[in-house]
């Protein structure tokens, strides 16, 4: 395992000689090679999802198909055409005695990702990696292995062809040795972010040694207020919560004012026979459900809502329902969250749909990035200082 790390922080230095013109044309090419050879890439696939019951809420999101496989190379597309995020300066001022400083965006080198049964992260993972001049070492699981296994394989044959090292995307066995490997990389990856579960995130934070984002977990409320509009709400509603359940942008509570109860019905309406609703039920507050049940909290004015969210989010994304921006404005004031929506589902937290291209994930803490984390999100900076021969005094 040390030997693939050594190989990957390696080949993270050779990525500063590549031009952003030459990381384009490799991610268009990737991006060909994934429509053109589907049915590798889903035969694969298909061996993961043999293995996996139907029933199971994340069948959804492990199940590749041709339709998807075309929205991921269209976002890989997308990335390349962005403008680069690296050299750009980010402050530069001259002091007193002639020194002139530059702060600069430069990579942070090697990104480690520990991701659950997303085969679409690898392809998500490599492309905002690669653009933004890091490497990457994945640990994708074993739900998904064959599918990550024949992607990287693709990775690896273009790269190849344009003679670039493929150790600048490294797949790590499907086991927890790896992860734990992973974890303790100390002075070969720079940072490592887990996407998946609570249960993941909190044992990534916990037990490793490398700096962690956190992100993913997506407890998510949407809060229908005495002055919502109904059939608004109830577009907003079943979008956010049926749109993919198993994603973690899902509506996984619905709030209501107590004077709009009577219009409950008609909110759920348009998933009626779909999703399982458990009405003020507080064994289900808090839980991310990533499957077709929902949970509704029943509170009699907006400050309510807001002590409900504060108590139960998770820092996602939340949503208000309403036509009175007084209401609006206060609830996105005050709910503490990466994206706080008005009138509009949370389903829209999404790095492409932000404009990003891609995401690498969702953080869901304060310190460094916070929401969908695109190209910007995975560069940190230098000082780069010239002067004359000034000295201290």
């Amino acid at each position: 395992m040390k030997q693939l790390f050594e190989n990957t922080k390696t080949a993270s230095r050779m990525l500063a000689t590549i031009s952003d013109e030459r990381r384009n044309e490799i991610l268009s090419a990737v991006a060909d090679a994934i429509c053109s050879q589907k049915e590798r890439i889903l035969a694969a696939n298909a061996k993961d999802l043999c293995r996996m019951d139907k029933a199971n809420p994340l069948y959804d999101r492990l199940q590749l198909t041709p339709g998807r496989l075309d929205g991921i190379a269209s976002d890989m597309r997308n990335v390349a055409s962005l403008p680069s995020p690296l050299h750009r300066v980010l402050c530069e001022r001259t002091l007193p005695n002639g020194m002139r400083l530059k702060r600069v965006s430069v990579p942070f080198g090697v990104i480690g990702m520990i991701y659950e049964a997303r085969p679409n992260v690898t392809f998500d993972v490599f492309s905002l990696c690669f653009k933004s001049g890091n490497a990457c070492v994945l640990k994708g699981g074993k739900d998904a292995d064959c599918s990550n296994r024949e992607e990287v394989a693709l990775i690896h044959e273009i790269l190849e062809r344009y003679g670039v090292s493929p150790g600048v995307v490294t797949l790590l066995p499907a086991t927890h040795d790896a992860t734990a490997a992973m974890l303790n990389a100390v002075g070969y990856i720079d940072v490592c972010i887990p996407r998946g579960g609570r249960k993941l995130i909190d044992f990534v934070r916990d037990n490793a040694k490398v700096p962690v984002i956190e992100t993913g977990a997506g407890v998510v409320h949407a809060y229908f207020d005495e002055y919502g509009d109904v059939e608004m709400g109830a577009r907003i509603i079943n979008n956010a919560k049926t749109r993919r359940v198993s994603v973690c942008n899902a509506l996984d509570c619905l709030i209501i004012h107590r004077s709009r109860l009577a219009d409950l019905p008609r909110l759920l309406e348009p998933m009626k026979d779909r999703v399982e609703v458990y009405i003020d039920n507080e064994d289900y507050w808090g839980t991310e459900f990533m499957d077709y049940k929902m949970s509704v909290k029943v509170v009699d004015s907006l400050d309510d809502a807001i002590a409900h969210i504060t108590r139960y989010g998770s820092g996602h994304s939340e949503c208000i329902i309403t036509q009175n921006e007084d209401n609006a404005r206060r609830f996105q004031q005050m709910v503490d969250a990466a994206c706080v929506y008005w009138n509009v589902p949370t389903s829209f937290t999404d790095g492409a749909q932000f404009g990003l291209g891609a995401e690498i994930g969702i953080s869901t803490q304060k310190l460094g990035p916070r929401g969908p984390m695109g190209l910007e999100e995975i560069t940190t900076y230098k000082w780069l200082i010239e002067g004359e021969g000034q000295v201290r005094s």
